[in-house]
């Protein structure tokens, strides 16, 4: 019998391949980040959260989950911390952008004509746009032209009336929420075996001037590396997000996807 699972990579290949050739079957990719997320959590919470929101969709739609991108776009000063601090480690763009054409390019060849990037990283946006633009490019060249992508980020489905109750003392802007309330409270509900809330350390959210400099200046980012404060981060909160989030991706990709 087949194996039942929601990851491709565990499937041996004569069943992924009756899975996908005819084109039906979603591919759900997970991209995120080695990053840091200041003392309380570990490294790769932008792979963790967005592979498993693309594992509970996958589960709810019929698709399967690839492999993780590990690696992201460069940390941002104003909205990770920045590149400088240690344990993020980040690829240039141009190497993120030319990865996800090719790895969308082989989903193309094995039959896949249904994609959803399930991004965990704010820097990688504009880079998953610009792999998917030239995959498609290239796949037209190919006479393939009915592949349809989806890219999304999980905190975009949370609601105003969501902040709301997450955020009671007032909301510090998705920008700043790096290890802050949101991804903390996530990690919480999923894997509280990788949070020490005893080390998390209670700052103001960041203040920035209107521009950047490169290099950067250090003394920008507070000390912890994280943006706003994670003490109000709960388990609760977590379990919230993680409803509204899933059903706000398996409602666009039914959308999107008619499955």
């Amino acid at each position: 019998m087949p194996k039942k699972t929601a990851f491709a990579s565990e499937l041996a290949w004569p069943d992924y391949h009756a899975a996908v050739r005819d084109g039906a079957t979603p591919i759900l990719i997970p991209i995120g980040s080695m990053e840091q997320h200041g003392h309380h959590m570990p490294l790769h919470v932008d792979v963790l959260l967005p592979t498993e929101f693309a594992r509970r969709a996958a589960l709810d739609i019929g698709g399967l989950v690839a492999p993780p991108f590990t690696y992201g776009y460069k940390s941002h000063q104003k909205s990770g911390g920045g590149n400088h601090l240690p344990g993020t480690t980040s690829l240039d763009g141009a190497t993120l952008v030319a990865a996800l054409r090719d790895v969308i390019k082989e989903f193309a060849r094995h039959g896949v004509r249904r994609i959803c990037m399930v991004n965990g990283h704010f820097e990688n946006s504009w880079f998953i746009i610009e792999g998917v633009d030239l995959a498609l490019r290239e796949l037209r060249w190919d006479g393939i032209r009915d592949m349809k992508i989806v890219v999304l980020s999980y905190w975009d489905f949370v609601g105003e009336a969501d902040i709301a109750r997450l955020y009671p003392e007032g909301f510090p802007g998705w920008d700043l929420e790096h290890g802050g309330v949101l991804e903390t409270s996530l990690m919480l509900a999923l894997y509280p075996q990788f949070v020490d809330l005893s080390r998390a350390v209670d700052v103001a959210p960041a203040s920035f001037p209107p521009y950047d400099v490169y290099p950067v200046k250090p003394e920008w980012t507070p000390a912890p590396g994280t943006l706003s404060s994670p003490k109000d981060a709960s388990a609760e909160k977590g379990e919230l997000l993680l409803e509204v989030c899933t059903k706000g991706i398996v409602d666009a990709l039914r959308a999107e996807f008619g499955t």
